[in-house]
């Protein structure tokens, strides 16, 4: 089903990465779930695990907040489909665990933008990444 875009290319992107990924690396709960519609889904495709609305994202989101002490999001190569609200990036997460390891994971988001009364939101993310998941 596609939604009726509401964002231009340079707000997709800003949306993604300044809005979502910026408050997952703040570890802002609120301000991270606050990016999805009550409905989301979650999927994390190479790991074959599914969070379905805010309750279960909320908790996945707890429990990798509190297995790191330092989440990084970076280097993104975004592409962007403006006329149906979508946006796809590929970046490198860097996490840091209390012991001082560092996980290196090379991965790429698809999210698809559903408007609402709020504004646009995700609706669905599809995560795809080279390594352990430890979104559960």
């Amino acid at each position: 089903m596609q939604y009726e875009p509401t964002l231009a290319r340079a707000d997709l992107i800003d949306f993604a990465l300044n809005k979502y990924f910026a408050r997952v690396d703040a570890k802002d709960l609120e301000g991270a779930l606050s990016c999805f519609h009550d409905t989301a889904l979650f999927c994390v495709q190479t790991a074959f695990t599914r969070h379905s609305g805010k309750a279960e994202i909320a908790r996945m989101f707890e429990d990798f907040f509190a297995a790191y002490a330092t989440i990084i999001h970076r280097d993104f190569t975004c592409t962007v489909d403006e006329a149906n609200g979508r946006i796809t990036a590929c970046f490198t997460a860097e996490l840091h665990d209390h012991d001082g390891n560092v996980t290196l994971l090379y991965n790429t988001n698809f999210w698809r933008l559903r408007p609402g009364a709020e504004g646009p939101k995700f609706q669905e993310v599809y995560v795809y990444m080279s390594g352990a998941n430890p979104l559960v």
